[in-house]
């Protein structure tokens, strides 16, 4: 068996392609012993691939542009996609029917403090022909903080990837009025990211060829099987929630049967950047992506 390491970003079930590939024996089944981890806080998961302690990141097509901006090369080659949609929610205390992203405008607002979510929603606010800088803003840390602090009271929003939203609904300590992704549309939000020299190996191959059979199998298969299989991976999250926003996201269209960052979703992403002001100029495709190993 060959043995890799693959790091997320961050964890979440909106990440279920590359948590499947393992939770559903896909990368077993080409032989590869698959172990994983999280990025420290703080620390970019292309530090791992940099040291050599991970062979495949959970990442973000965007990370790139850091790099790009300094006029270095980026290590990370983005070369799969594993969500073409932001899957963010925005949650309130009460259910709301009639929400409006006008409603927003005014209102205290959970949120994440930069980066790609923040970058993204406020994107999302730009399209929903609202003004970002009438919204209050709460930032209290990371997600888990972010629920705590909205569970506690704070804000009159919240701002979560799932399951989040999805364990506030059961709990009763809160209900989804919107997602973000269809605001904004089809994008390069999340990718598989390698370094040049594991890519033209043939381990790296055989990865592809299980990563294309999971997404496959995301599209194909109920959300309840597929919480089924995942629920060891959440240990803090009950099954039918986890079911429940497995199956929001099948309905988004985040995972579609193809596999490759696309032209037309990273043009998205660099606009959403560049109204973020952080893009220093707009990058060429072949800067930040690359084609899926084949074979």
């Amino acid at each position: 068996m060959e043995k890799i390491e693959i790091q997320f970003t961050l964890f979440s079930a909106f990440y279920s392609p590359l948590i499947a590939t393992m939770a559903a024996g896909f990368l077993e089944k080409e032989g590869i012993d698959a172990s994983w981890s999280i990025a420290p806080p703080g620390v970019s998961a292309i530090k791992a691939l940099e040291d050599g302690t991970a062979q495949v990141i959970q990442t973000a097509p965007s990370q790139a542009f850091n790099s790009l901006g300094k006029g270095e090369a980026p290590v990370a080659l983005h070369f799969a996609q594993i969500n073409e949609m932001d899957g963010f929610f925005i949650s309130a205390h009460e259910p709301d029917p009639n929400f409006s992203w006008s409603k927003l405008e005014g209102s205290e607002v959970v949120l994440f403090g930069g980066g790609q979510p923040l970058a993204m929603f406020m994107y999302a606010c730009h399209k929903a022909g609202i003004n970002f800088g009438k919204l209050k803003v709460i930032n209290v840390g990371g997600a888990a903080d972010m629920d705590k602090a909205f569970r506690a009271g704070q804000g009159q929003y919240v701002q979560q990837q799932g399951p989040f939203p999805q364990q506030l609904e059961k709990d009763g300590a809160g209900h989804i009025v919107a997602q973000v992704g269809p605001q904004i549309g089809p994008n390069a939000f999340s990718s598989l990211a390698s370094t040049r020299e594991w890519l033209a190996t043939d381990t790296a191959k055989a990865f592809m060829r299980a990563y294309k059979a999971t997404r496959a199998y995301m599209i194909e298969t109920p959300a309840a099987e597929i919480a089924r299989v995942e629920s060891s991976y959440f240990p803090d999250t009950d099954q039918d929630v986890l079911a429940n926003c497995i199956a929001t996201y099948q309905q988004l269209g985040c995972w579609t049967p193809h596999v490759e960052i696309t032209p037309e979703a990273l043009e998205v992403t660099l606009n959403v950047f560049e109204h973020f002001g952080t893009l220093k100029e707009r990058y060429t495709y072949e800067q930040v992506c690359v084609q899926p190993p084949r074979g």
